[in-house]
């Protein structure tokens, strides 16, 4: 296969791209390597090609010229993974205009080249589940630990009312609204993808993006910290700690990305809500007490709390069957196996000085 990975040094790119490579399949990857750790990233998948079958673009998807430049030259592809865009809530919020013309203008300059030169190519988009705003109009319960959603047991489906909110929210949706539209009206083959919280290896997360290997650095900062006798530094969370995500290991996700084009009967133009599920649902305060319990450390993690961010939900579970009917996929990394491996990604970075 002849596959394009916009975004192919950031984390989900990184792993999708190495799939292929690994597989003797031929990538081509366009990145601006805007975010941390995208050039360690890059590095690491040069490690895994051969003969030539990766080709990489530094290059800024809101450059529609030169994006068609890449598209004409190395088309037709046999598959698109456009992952590339600006991931963060709070960098949207920063500079809105910035997020706008990476996911927007980004995602329409993609849609327009492969229809003008590879037309015929099979496109997974990476949307997000922040296109239902803060569902701030759902009816919540409260635990000691987690806030619940008891009217939908199997989490949230593709039915959820749209709420763009945060400049993020509004692009990610725009864009999301696009690839589903580019089917509709073009006939390119597309179908996108709403995530939830993903985490795993490659992910080099910061206190705004990433909030697993986020989370996992700073217990295994404190858990130094114990075993040394040294003072701890708490963390900071937004929110009382109790608001739940699904949580997806980026293993299984590369399974879904890589089931797309081997689908025979399935329908483009379709959305779907990606995540861990029910069963892989936990509070930050449950994330907190396994790490605590993986560490082995002799007492709980120490944070404090600030206000609740503007736009945030309170619980997003993805309601995963429309997805497991389409292409026979569900997650098979158990939370507790998943944090353990993120927490070994993370010792092994810190031991290495990456």
């Amino acid at each position: 296969m002849k596959v394009l990975v916009t975004g192919g040094c950031g984390f989900l790119g990184s792993n999708i791209a190495a799939s292929y490579l690994e597989s003797g399949d031929e990538v081509i990857i366009v990145d601006a390597l805007f975010r941390k750790g995208g050039e360690l990233n890059l590095k690491w998948l040069q490690g895994k090609s051969i003969s030539g079958d990766l080709v990489f673009y530094e290059h800024d998807l809101a450059d529609g010229p030169g994006l068609d430049d890449i598209i004409f030259r190395h088309g037709p592809f046999d598959y698109a993974c456009h992952l590339g865009g600006q991931v963060a809530m709070t960098t949207s919020l920063e500079d809105p205009e910035r997020d706008m013309r990476t996911n927007v203008v980004g995602t329409f300059n993609l849609l327009e080249s492969i229809r003008r030169h590879s037309p015929e190519s099979i496109i997974a988009y990476s949307s997000t589940n922040k296109v239902y705003g803060d569902l701030e109009w759902l009816e919540y319960g409260e635990g000691e630990k987690r806030f619940t959603l008891p009217a939908y047991p199997e989490g949230l489906d593709e039915s959820t009312p749209l709420d763009f909110a945060s400049p993020y929210g509004c692009s990610k949706g725009a864009a999301d609204q696009y690839v589903r539209d580019w089917h509709r009206n073009f006939g390119l083959r597309t179908v996108v993808f709403r995530h939830s919280s993903i985490y795993g290896g490659r992910q080099f997360a910061t206190f705004d993006q990433g909030w697993i290997g986020w989370f996992c650095q700073k217990a295994v900062e404190q858990g130094r910290s114990l075993k040394l006798g040294e003072k701890v530094d708490p963390f900071t969370i937004s929110g009382t700690g109790k608001q739940v995500r699904d949580v997806l290991h980026a293993e299984d996700l590369v399974r879904l990305y890589r089931a797309v084009p081997e689908c025979e009967d399935c329908s483009f133009g379709e959305i779907y809500n990606i995540g861990g599920g029910m069963d892989n649902s936990l509070s930050l305060l449950e994330l907190f007490d396994l790490l605590k319990d993986l560490l082995d450390l002799p007492e709980s993690l120490s944070f404090e709390k600030l206000a609740r961010r503007k736009s945030d939900q309170d619980f997003f579970v993805a309601d995963i069957r429309k997805a497991r009917a389409a292409f026979g996929w569900v997650p098979e990394v158990t939370t507790q196996e998943g944090v353990g491996r993120m927490l070994e990604w993370v010792q092994s970075n810190e031991e290495s000085g990456t």
